[in-house]
C-alpha cells in the first residue's frame, strides 16, 4: 500500500518559517495513486488530540484550519509525488508532530483519511 514519509521538521524560533514535505510511493489499499488522492496535514502536540491543519485536492484546491489560516500554505507536486506544508509566522503553539495523510477526496475529517505517514517533529521556541 501507499507509503508516506515526512521530512523537513526541526527547531525554529517564533516568527520563523519552515517547510515540511511528504513523499508518497505506491498505491492506497483502494488502488489510488498519489495524483488521484487528496492530501491532508495533521498535527499532534504532547497530551493533545490530533488536529486537522490543512488539505489539498488533486486539482490544487485547499482548505485550512482557522488556527493556521493565513500563516500556512499547502501545495503539491504530482510529478514528484510530494505534498508540502509551508509554515510561516510560527508560534510556540504550533509545536507538534506533523503528519501527512491521503484521502479519496478533499476533507477535513481525519476519519476519512486512509493512509498515514509517521510524522515529523516541528518545535517552535519563544
Amino acid at each position: 500500500q501507499v507509503q508516506l514519509v515526512e521530512s523537513g521538521g526541526g527547531l525554529v524560533q517564533a516568527g520563523g518559517s519552515l517547510r515540511v514535505s511528504c513523499a508518497a510511493a505506491g498505491r492506497t489499499t483502494s488502488g489510488r495513486t498519489f495524483s488521484s488522492s487528496a492530501m491532508g496535514w495533521f498535527r499532534q502536540a504532547p497530551g493533545k488530540e490530533r488536529e486537522f491543519v490543512g488539505c489539498i485536492d488533486r486539482f490544487g484546491g485547499t482548505a485550512y484550519a482557522d488556527s493556521v489560516k493565513g500563516r500556512f500554505t499547502i501545495s503539491r507536486d504530482n510529478a514528484k509525488n510530494t505534498v508540502y506544508l509551508q509554515m510561516n509566522s510560527l508560534e510556540p503553539e504550533d509545536t507538534a508532530v506533523y503528519a501527512c495523510a491521503a484521502a479519496p477526496f478533499l476533507t477535513t475529517r481525519e476519519r476519512e483519511y486512509d493512509s498515514w505517514g509517521q510524522g515529523t517533529q516541528v518545535t517552535v521556541s519563544s
